[in-house]
């Protein structure tokens, strides 16, 4: 052999000596990060790693828009509903007796035996085959809920059970669900008292008026539906469905669109239900921020829930804010919503939060919103769909540069049709997002939850755990100590929780 070959193998056999040293010096979590950034570029290998990383909670996800229209349809055709031909909604009451493509009212039983009509049902109840150009996304998009709503009547422990199963697909450990979980009850009894603008005198008159009934008839309410999704799910049986690993918490969503008694009869009732039951852990205002009622009550809903938050102080707050863009409204309707949310409102989180650099004084307030440590929900495809607001127009980069918490969040992701696995992918492939970028925002999705105890870390944003379960990574069991602790401590327990899965999963690179 000539001196060069035996040269170049001798340069081989060191490079190769050098990267497999390198190689074994490196920790999981680097080989985990070195392997997402060599597949970035390939969509399909990055799902494959997105789908099986541990992402701590969804923080922002609406039961009412979680079901694929596939599985309303279902719930449909077992409440023997009809579908109007005309405005593809459902109602209740006879249908014409044929299938006959030309009849007002077809039961929705006949989509079985008609793909075009299946098929018009779900374009119609989600964003599946929606168009730019058509129709708004955002008309679209809040159009589906009308549409499909009387599905949901008899499903909703169904509903928990489907969303429950989505999650651990996604492999979340927690799901923070929002629920207006006893209907309009409440909203009925302030309709029936009247509007008082002496919020004390409000507040007592509801409580006179049988409000804590109410209450008392949503926490029952609330007992049936996790039954149904537990027996769904088969919990406590030979064969559990993955979605009884998953932690479920409930968030109060009070419908902002309504008159200022019935808004004010929810929003006490979300306070009353998360001061009685454990499982509702705060309240949401929902509905279209741009609507008219919802924009001209906004000052109005932030002292209701400023006066309520003094009475009810541990019951925690997050808040739609900020899901507008230049001309959905008038400028000055882009100009304070996030500030009074978290000002006046006491939110510990706001939910979308994309017209935020069109507040007054828009970098005071991202500091502020640092300084005080409010995690901002984001959701990537919900804000493109129904505001058109994507890649470097959306703030997302912008609250990381001015260290906000920020979580992603999948908003509805049965309208949408997406899931939290996707938003993932769609944040990596626009932002060039790191393994360690996610992992970060996963472990905030945990810190900023609301679960009950105190966190595993002291510094959530520098990943610095507390003393007695410090070397915190996933390997081994916790000591005696931090056992303790985290038996102590609901929120704890599910960060630990994330921790292993995250050593195992590093494991496999």
């Amino acid at each position: 052999m000539g001196h060069r070959n035996l040269s170049n193998l001798l340069v081989l056999f060191v490079f190769g000596v050098a990267c497999a040293l390198a190689q074994a010096a490196s920790s999981p979590e680097q080989r985990a990060n070195r392997y997402l950034e060599s597949v970035q570029k390939s969509p399909s290998l990055a799902l494959a790693f997105l789908r099986d990383m541990p992402k701590g909670g969804d923080l922002h996800n609406h039961l009412g828009g979680a079901i694929e229209a596939e599985d309303l349809i279902d719930f449909a055709a077992q409440d023997k509903l009809c579908v109007a031909n005309a405005t593809l909604s459902l109602s209740s009451g006879a249908c014409e007796s044929s299938c006959d493509k030309t009849a007002a009212r077809r039961a929705v039983e006949c989509a079985y035996r008609d793909q075009d009509f299946y098929n018009s049902l779900v374009d119609a109840w989600s964003m599946r085959n929606w168009k730019r150009g058509r129709e708004s996304g955002h008309d679209h998009f809040f159009a589906t809920f009308s549409k499909f709503g009387p599905a949901f009547d008899n499903h909703y422990g169904e509903a928990i059970a489907d969303a429950l199963n989505q999650a651990a697909a996604d492999h979340l450990q927690y799901l923070e669900l929002m629920h207006t979980v006893g209907g309009l009850q409440s909203a009925g009894l302030g309709g029936k008292v009247g509007w008082n603008p002496d919020f004390r005198a409000m507040r007592e008159k509801l409580l006179s008026a049988g409000l804590k009934d109410a209450v008392a008839e949503a926490r029952n309410e609330l007992d049936r539906e996790e039954q149904t999704a537990r027996k769904k799910l088969g919990c406590g049986t030979a064969l559990p469905a993955p979605g009884c690993e998953v932690t479920i918490r409930y968030l109060y969503q009070v419908l902002r669109g309504l008159p200022p008694e019935q808004v004010f009869a929810q929003i006490l009732t979300g306070f009353e239900l998360a001061s009685s039951d454990p499982r509702v852990v705060g309240l949401n205002l929902v509905m279209p921020e741009d609507w008219y009622v919802p924009m001209r009550d906004f000052n109005l809903h932030m002292k209701v829930l400023s006066y309520l938050h003094e009475l009810y102080p541990k019951v925690h707050i997050s808040l739609h804010a900020g899901e507008l863009a230049p001309g959905l409204v008038p400028p000055e309707g882009l100009s304070f919503h996030i500030r009074e949310s978290v000002e006046m409102g006491h939110a510990e989180r706001i939910g979308h939060g994309v017209d935020v650099m069109n507040e007054r004084d828009a970098l005071q307030l991202l500091h502020e919103i640092a300084d005080r440590k409010v995690l901002i929900e984001i959701c990537l495809t919900s804000n493109d769909e129904i505001l058109g607001v994507q890649g470097d127009d959306h703030p997302f980069p912008t609250y990381r540069r001015y260290k906000v918490p920020v979580a992603l969040a999948t908003d509805d992701e049965g309208v949408s049709r997406s899931d939290l696995t996707h938003e993932y992918l769609r944040a990596v492939e626009t932002y060039n997002l790191s393994y360690l970028d996610l992992k970060h925002m996963a472990r905030q999705s945990l810190e900023h939850s609301f679960l009950a105890g105190a966190s595993l870390w002291v510094d959530a944003q520098e990943a610095q755990e507390l003393p007695q379960c410090a070397g915190v990574d996933g390997v081994g069991s916790p000591s005696a100590t931090c056992k303790k602790f985290l038996d102590a401590n609901e929120k704890a327990q599910l960060q630990w929780k994330l921790e292993q899965e995250f050593a195992a999963f590093e494991k496999k690179f």
